[in-house]
């Protein structure tokens, strides 16, 4: 029998051959592939265009803050002495007074643009005979950041209530380096600056003074304390010059000293949404650094009241 007759016998038999069933099937049967409409879409409601958003959730009630284009801030405080650069500012002839301050300031927030500020300082001895208000001064100007840069200039009016011949103004600026992107921190580390401040009605001279603060931030308790240090060169300014002296410029004094506050929102559990409200300590110590030069040596301090919108 030839190989093409077995071929033809072999073919034969395999149609005749009935299909195994699909149970005894070797692999598993599969539904016919058949083609249909797409399914409807299912509408959503946190759905859009594929991306899920998330339900918007207000801020806590007792974490809002303003948020809009004016703050304030008022500091109210009782004071062992009243050193200002490095001099006792006491007009008595006696040891100094316990001092009572008020101080005002309102910014206002306008974007990229620098941010215009006013405000007004005021300094009470209630034992002088001359005039309880020792000194007012009103102040403004600008303060403008440029990370990791804040510039600020301003214009500041002494007044001398009854004592009109010490009155005076100076034109200040200030540079203040966020340092955070340097030590790769969220919060600044030292935060130097550097101050310039030029009278320009009396004395016609300049002060400097440089220094850097770090604040220490306990947050389940609402504390902050800031430790910091200053020092404090002058050119040319004859305020600095002690009766029967002759110079007038040099290093003339330095501060170290910490501040601590305690937000009483924290304390009490109240919303900052009308504004924060705080408890603060101060402690200083100051000395002079150029015998030719004046300034005062002391410890000092007190406690003050202070409010945020």
């Amino acid at each position: 029998m030839s190989l093409r007759v077995w071929a033809m016998g072999f073919a034969a038999v395999l149609l005749a051959a009935s299909p195994l069933p699909a149970e005894t099937a070797p692999w598993p049967a599969s539904p016919p592939v058949t083609l249909s409409a797409p399914a409807p879409a299912v509408e959503h409601p946190f759905f859009l265009d594929d991306v899920y958003i998330y339900p918007q959730l207000g801020p806590r009630e007792d974490s809002q803050v303003n948020n809009g284009g004016a703050h304030f801030d008022f500091d109210l405080r009782y004071l062992s002495n009243y050193i200002y650069r490095g001099v006792d500012q006491t007009t008595l002839g006696h040891d100094p007074e316990n001092s009572l301050q008020f101080e005002g300031k309102a910014s206002f927030d306008l974007g990229n643009w620098p941010h215009p500020f006013i405000g007004l300082f005021v300094n009470v001895f209630n034992e002088d005979p001359v005039s309880r208000f020792e000194e007012v001064r009103p102040f403004a100007g600008l303060e403008w950041t440029l990370k990791p840069f804040t510039f600020a200039g301003g214009f500041n009016a002494y007044i001398y209530p009854n004592r009109k011949p010490q009155d005076t103004q100076d034109v200040w600026a200030k540079l203040t380096i966020n340092d955070a992107l340097i030590v790769r921190s969220r919060h600044p580390f030292l935060s130097p600056y550097i101050y310039a401040a030029y009278d320009v009605a009396l004395y016609h001279g300049f002060y400097f003074e440089s220094g850097i603060k770090h604040d220490f931030e306990f947050d389940d308790f609402g504390v902050i304390l800031t430790p910091f240090a200053d020092v404090a060169y002058v050119l040319q300014q004859p305020y600095f010059t002690p009766p029967g002296g002759h110079t007038d410029s040099g290093f003339q004094h330095y501060d170290i000293g910490m501040t601590g506050s305690l937000s009483l929102n924290n304390l009490f559990k109240t919303s900052r949404r009308n504004g924060e409200w705080s408890v603060v300590g101060y402690l200083y110590y100051t000395d002079g650094i150029t015998n030719h030069l004046r300034a005062d040596t002391l410890i000092w301090g007190g406690v003050g009241l202070r409010f945020s919108y």
